[in-house]
């Protein structure tokens, strides 16, 4: 009987320190087959386009093909969703705007598209931040940002507009009128495109856009930069003061972009693909392509890009609830 048991623990024993030898193997042997980044907005965007140069610069470093799926629907839920219900084995990652951090605040999502963004996803690394930029045209009148809302509070009919409603501009918008107590009327766009040619022929007083949209027709002066929405001034346009600056010490709203998996991603996978990420932020074509969309490149820890979605839905999931602030 004695005999019978030590042979069984050993058998055990062999069996368990296969299975973990197993598992190493298969933890040492990622990335065996391509990766997906999944984009969840259509092809052509800001983020479409950065998520294709990351996954470019990790095919070459990663020795797998690392390939983009635009899973576009309902402000970017549709693709965050498929995602969070991806195995976590690091062989589906999605790559996101701040939007997905807002998104199920002015959304009612659907039973199958609903996730929770600090719950179900592991960061990876926030690849770069992209200031607000508040912007308006000569003819509007408006010079700086200080005229607006004086002449705002003197009851002047001035009018915002954004990308969108639900947007990171329109709660920029919204906590103007808050932070200045002033009444200025949201103008919703669909898209950028439109927001601009409206600003740019004065048919709304101000435009919140990012600076990518905006930079062709600042140094002729078809446009002018009256301030950015963020805590500090941004390296792109050095000389726009911040609304924190003007005396409104909440007015801080920037977008961002990042890189997240299923909630569960193995660390090791998570270690290796945030210290490729945070060379290829580094590199010149990288940070060029990236600063021609208006993004400033950043990086850091995954913790950074945890804190960040974090602090966004608490923060900004409360703004939206007191404005009323609800998407297209």
């Amino acid at each position: 009987m004695k005999l019978t048991r030590r042979c069984l623990t050993m058998s055990l024993v062999a069996a368990a320190g296969m299975w973990l030898a197993a598992g190493a193997a298969t933890a040492q042997a990622w990335p065996s087959k391509p990766i997906t980044i999944v984009v969840a907005y259509p092809a052509g965007g800001d983020s479409d386009a950065m998520a294709r140069v990351y996954a470019e610069k990790l095919t070459a470093r990663l020795g797998q093909q690392v390939l983009v799926d635009n899973k576009p629907g309902a402000s970017g839920t549709i693709g965050a969703s498929a995602v969070a219900k991806a195995a976590a084995d690091g062989y589906t990652l999605l790559f996101v705007p701040s939007t997905f951090a807002i998104a199920q605040h002015v959304l009612k999502l659907a039973p199958t598209t609903a996730h929770d963004v600090t719950a179900d996803f592991t960061p990876i690394v926030k690849t770069g931040n992209i200031p607000l930029l508040a912007v308006a045209s000569p003819g509007s009148g408006v010079k700086d940002m200080k005229q607006f809302i004086a002449e705002a509070k003197a009851g002047k009919p001035f009018t915002y507009g954004t990308p969108g409603a639900g947007s990171p501009m329109h709660i920029a918008g919204e906590m103007l009128n808050k932070e200045a107590n002033i009444k200025v009327a949201h103008v919703p766009y669909r898209g950028a495109a439109p927001l601009v040619t409206d600003t740019l022929g004065s048919h709304i007083t101000v435009g919140w856009v990012t600076p990518a949209v905006a930079m062709q027709y600042l140094p002729s002066g078809k446009l002018v930069a009256l301030a950015v929405a963020d805590r500090q001034r941004t390296k792109l346009l050095p000389d726009v003061p911040t609304m924190i600056e003007l005396g409104y010490k909440d007015m801080e709203v920037s977008a961002w972009m990042g890189l997240l998996g299923p909630k569960g991603l193995a660390p090791e996978v998570v270690r290796t693909l945030n210290g490729h990420m945070n060379d290829i932020l580094k590199m010149p074509d990288v940070v060029a392509k990236m600063n021609s969309l208006g993004i400033e490149p950043l990086g850091g820890e995954p913790a950074v890009l945890a804190r960040q979605i974090a602090t966004d839905n608490e923060r900004f999931g409360k703004i939206i609830r007191e404005f009323g602030i609800k998407a297209d």
